[in-house]
């Protein structure tokens, strides 16, 4: 409450990130156990460290990517004075969002697991044990699963989130009408189009992003990555939003200074 007062951030997020920041001293110890073990081990190494940049990349160029929709607004007299009639645009980003799908996702599919540490089946007796084989995180049914709950979650978010009706009916009353869009249900359809088609970017984003560590760990025999993708997001997008709360606040303090 402090952080979100003084307009550091969002203090629950900042604490999570530095609950996976702490946890990058464990990672650089397994880089260098890497390089200790050889030509394989220091291959190994590298090829982590260039997948773990590209998801960081990656994840900063989706997380600022954005569809910005023109509003063109009409002009209107009120008194002696002209307002309006001006052309403004309504973003709409592509992770919509963020990390959440793949929390959802990825607590719904540890239940069967959970539910294992209890029964201590081992992996490949009889059907029970198959069963919670498939459900590890390098099982094939778990990846296939954990895929569709993502862009799942990620429609279903959206869904909630986002009201094109609303959407349509405030750019309404404000006279605000979407370029060669009729205003009303047309609107409101255009817009509802362009959440679908923007949802589903971001939905694959997503599922690419949470897939990685999976199938890397997966084909290089290592377990899951350290820092997930999950993880990544968190902190890229903790990251980027403090920065921009640091320079608001920084622009209104000079801002009345001045």
């Amino acid at each position: 409450e402090k952080i979100n007062e003084n307009g550091i951030g969002n203090g629950i997020s900042i604490i999570l990130f530095v609950n996976i920041v702490s946890s990058i001293p464990s990672v650089f110890g397994m880089l260098i156990s890497y390089f200790k073990n050889g030509i394989g081990g220091i291959i190994t190494a590298i090829v982590t460290i260039i997948i773990a940049v590209f998801m960081v990349v990656f994840i900063i160029f989706m997380t600022n990517s954005e569809r910005r929709l023109p509003i063109q607004y009409a002009k209107r007299v009120v008194g002696r004075k002209m307002y309006g009639g001006q052309s403004s645009h309504l973003p709409i980003k592509v992770a919509l969002g963020g990390a959440l799908p793949i929390i959802f996702a990825s607590s719904i599919l540890s239940i069967p697991s959970t539910i294992n540490l209890f029964l201590k089946i081992p992996a490949g007796e009889g059907f029970w044990g198959a069963f919670f084989a498939a459900f590890s995180t390098t099982g094939w049914l778990y990846m296939v699963l954990y895929f569709l709950f993502i862009i799942m979650f990620a429609y279903f978010y959206t869904s909630i989130q986002y009201n094109p009706v609303e959407m349509a009916n405030n750019l309404k009353a404000n006279n605000g009408t979407v370029p060669g869009i009729r205003p009303g249900a047309p609107t409101a359809d255009y817009i509802r189009k362009i959440l679908s088609r923007i949802t589903l970017i971001g939905a694959m984003f997503l599922a690419v992003i949470a897939m990685i560590p999976l199938i890397y760990g997966a084909a290089s025999g290592m377990g899951q990555m350290s820092i997930g993708g999950t993880s990544i997001i968190i902190v890229v997008g903790v990251a980027l939003e403090t920065v921009k709360q640091l320079e608001s606040h920084y622009h209104v303090r000079c801002s009345g200074c001045r």
